[in-house]
């Protein structure tokens, strides 16, 4: 099929050059969207619901960020398109069952962001960035009242992420420890308190202590200046690299690894490929 051919038989809309954009080809997402979910539409896209659709908005944000972290201006693009798919499906969806449509989506936070800027939109005045901040939040507190220091964080963030963004909060009201020494001595107790759930081989006990270790790393990392969910997300990226490495040796000396219920190679082998990828690291 040409794209003559499909511009014909779906809502494609046309190229428009940058400086002309104003975003009206949205509208054609929600048409696409729409003929997909129609009764002679899409088997599989009909059959979808908003938690079958949670894992996706998820993955499709996370490339959206992955685009954004490779300086990748294509990437973005249509990672964006991607994410813009899920906000289209779930919208649709919504305005079938008849709780509330695209155009409801759209109106909100325009509504949301007239309100939040009476700086632009008003006559209020601002000299800074900052103050930008301190009205934002005072116009979502009159908005939505009085709200607990810690609610507004989605529990659906990266675990790492959202324990430091808790514990930024309650360094605010003074609720933190003094110094970094004093923080790692919670990590230090923290870790005793896990050996002796692993002690007493209680899985909930042994959960529960391995948590309370990551979020005293974490406060750790927070009072050393580190994003802890950056440094581990880095420590990845090396097991990575470095075990891509030690795979490469292992299909050239051994053509690949050994199969199930075959004799697994040593590990002193496996650690010298390791040793390899980490000296190589160094050299670059």
């Amino acid at each position: 099929m040409s794209l003559n051919d499909l511009e014909s038989e779906s809502p494609l809309p046309s190229a428009i050059p940058l400086d002309e954009q104003s975003g009206a080809s949205f509208a054609a997402l929600v048409r696409t969207m729409q003929r997909l979910l129609a009764p002679d539409g899409c088997p599989w896209d009909r059959e979808q619901t908003p938690a079958s659709l949670r894992r996706y908005v998820l993955e499709e944000a996370c490339e959206v960020i992955d685009a954004i972290d490779d300086g990748d201006p294509q990437a973005l693009c249509e990672e964006l398109g991607d994410l813009s798919l899920q906000v289209a499906f779930l919208a649709e969806l919504a305005r079938q069952r008849g709780q509330f449509g695209p155009d409801d989506v759209m109106r909100s936070i325009v509504e949301k962001l007239v309100r939040r800027h009476p700086h632009v939109f008003g006559d209020a005045i601002v000299e800074s960035a900052e103050a930008v901040v301190v009205n934002w939040k005072r116009i979502k507190e009159d908005e939505k009242g009085p709200r607990r220091l810690l609610d507004g964080l989605p529990r659906a963030l990266p675990a790492l992420y959202r324990a430091q963004r808790f514990g930024e909060r309650a360094h605010q009201v003074g609720f933190d420890w003094p110094d970094a020494s004093s923080s790692y001595a919670k990590v230090s107790e923290e870790l005793d308190e896990l050996v002796q759930a692993v002690a007493s081989t209680n899985r909930d006990q042994i959960e529960a202590e391995l948590g309370d270790v990551l979020f005293a790393l974490v406060n750790y990392a927070r009072h050393l200046g580190v994003e802890a969910e950056t440094a581990l997300s880095k420590s990845a990226d090396r097991f990575s690299s470095r075990f891509g490495h030690v795979e490469n040796e292992v299909k050239q000396r051994h053509g690949a690894w050994p199969a199930e219920g075959d004799k697994p190679l040593e590990l002193a082998e496996l650690d010298g490929y390791w040793d390899e990828a980490k000296q190589r690291e160094q050299i670059r």
